[in-house]
């Protein structure tokens, strides 16, 4: 069992005991440390907009989660099945004082979270996380009297109004996307992207979809990530013929994966990557060129498609909330991270995978031309994902700061973790923030040498921490 309490939230498995993993306890405790900090902040809503994925734990979660709430005398509006980008429109949207999403996003299903927005539908701030848990340890909760109780009710509205402002967008061209009857696919592991992406995809005029484990019932029918070695499904109905696009999404739904017309991956990297372009490229003509941004684990092509536009491309550190934060001082037009996470500033500071499908499909409409020969137009790079389990007596600092010392030589980046610099290729070292792993990325011109660069990596910390014994 495990519990995981950091900035971006509460995260846990489901069942055990109290403090070791997510219980109804634990559910009351962190929540009841929002709802203070947030009438601490003396926020002139009382409101609080929750929403949840189709996890099997779900209901359960939302009903703790909103009976603690108004027994802090907040009002909840509940969306009930929702996606985290709608969730994220529908805090300011209500001129609330923040926002929970109930979510492991891509975590197995024994998993379960509680994502916490603030008045802007925007993860809360590091020295905002820091507080809160600093309240949850104190347990300095003051509950309503029972005459200032808070309310409660459900709202169902906002899945559609998410779309509506979707298709508002100026970069949305339902028209091109309609004239070319596309023929879609779309994998839901069985949670609420079965409801939200067909109801986008009819929307923009989709011919034909073709649901595989659209039905949220919290039963993933494989593992959620959307990685390529757990798509076998859509990928096996598409080798069939007849589809343009495959399109998949994590539990949540602010994760895109795509797949093309022959099977092949588009490569969860080159999700924003192809949107970027897009949106680069219908910059209007009296514009200044627009910026990017990416965390330090993306591929560099966001870079270089980038500075094909006379753009800058900024890297940040990884955590949806640092790339906000970095998109906002640097300006930027579009931005995400390299897992199929896309923030459109336009719509807003969030990653989204409803908006990304919408822009994708008119880039590939007004491109004319099949989704794998869009993928040939842009750089190759390939990325080597990789982990190490940790155990208790595993010091992560003191391993990366080993390593570190055994490439001095080499461009260092220590914003988050360790990222080294070779000639064309890089390796980013850091401990995750959601599970107790050290995650090893490593870049290059073909998969052999970003493979053989991690391998080097992880051979080395396995000898650090043998000195170590």
């Amino acid at each position: 069992m495990a519990l995981i309490k950091s900035i971006s939230g509460i995260r846990g498995t489901i069942g055990g005991r109290s403090g070791e993993a997510l219980t109804p306890l634990d559910a009351v405790k962190f929540t009841a440390a929002f709802g203070q900090w947030l009438r601490q902040r003396n926020a002139q809503s009382k409101t609080v907009v929750i929403g949840r994925d189709g996890r099997l734990s779900g209901d359960m979660i939302s009903r703790l989660v909103s009976a603690t709430l108004q027994g802090m005398g907040l009002d909840v509006i509940d969306l009930g099945l929702s996606t985290t980008p709608t969730v994220e429109l529908a805090v300011p949207g209500e001129g609330a004082a923040g926002g929970i999403i109930l979510t492991a996003s891509h975590n197995p299903i024994q998993w379960n979270a509680l994502k916490l927005l603030n008045e802007e539908g925007e993860f809360i701030s590091a020295d905002d996380g820091a507080d809160l848990l600093a309240l949850a340890e104190a347990e300095a909760f003051d509950f309503a009297e029972v005459r200032k109780l808070g309310s409660y009710r459900q709202d169902a509205t906002w899945l559609q109004k998410h779309i509506d402002q979707i298709l508002a967008l100026p970069l949305v061209d339902r028209n091109a996307i309609a004239a070319r009857n596309f023929r879609v696919v779309v994998d839901a592991v069985n949670s609420t992207g079965g409801l939200a992406v067909p109801m986008l995809l009819e929307a923009l005029g989709v011919e034909q979809i073709t649901k595989l484990h659209c039905e949220p019932t919290g039963q993933f029918a494989h593992n959620p990530e959307p990685l390529p070695e757990n798509l076998r499904d859509i990928i096996k109905e598409i080798e069939k013929g007849g589809s343009d696009l495959g399109i998949v999404v994590d539990p949540d739904v602010d994760r895109l994966a795509l797949i093309c017309e022959d099977g092949s991956p588009f490569g969860e990297e080159y999700t924003l990557v192809a949107v970027a372009d897009y949106v680069l490229r219908n910059r209007p003509q009296d514009a200044q060129p627009g910026n990017t941004v990416s965390n330090l684990s993306s591929t560099v092509a966001l870079r270089d498609v980038t500075k094909k536009y006379g753009g800058q491309h900024f890297a940040s550190a990884v955590g949806e909330v640092n790339v906000v934060e970095m998109m906002k001082d640097r300006q930027a037009v579009i931005g995400g991270e390299g897992n199929g996470g896309i923030i459109y500033p336009d719509l807003h500071y969030g990653r989204d995978a409803l908006v990304g499908i919408a822009l994708f499909l008119s880039h590939l409409a007004r491109f004319g031309k099949s989704a794998s020969m869009l993928r040939r137009t842009y750089p190759n790079y390939y990325i080597s994902k990789n982990k190490i389990e940790l155990t208790p007596d595993i010091n992560v600092d003191a391993v990366l700061e080993r390593i570190q010392a055994r490439y001095a030589r080499n461009p260092i980046n220590t914003i988050d973790g360790v990222k080294i610099e070779f000639d064309k290729e890089w390796v980013h070292l850091r401990k995750s923030n959601t599970e107790p792993i050290i995650r090893i990325y490593s870049e290059s011109d073909t998969l052999a040498t970003a493979e053989h660069l991690a391998g080097k990596i992880i051979a080395d910390i396995k000898e650090v921490l043998a000195e170590k014994r």
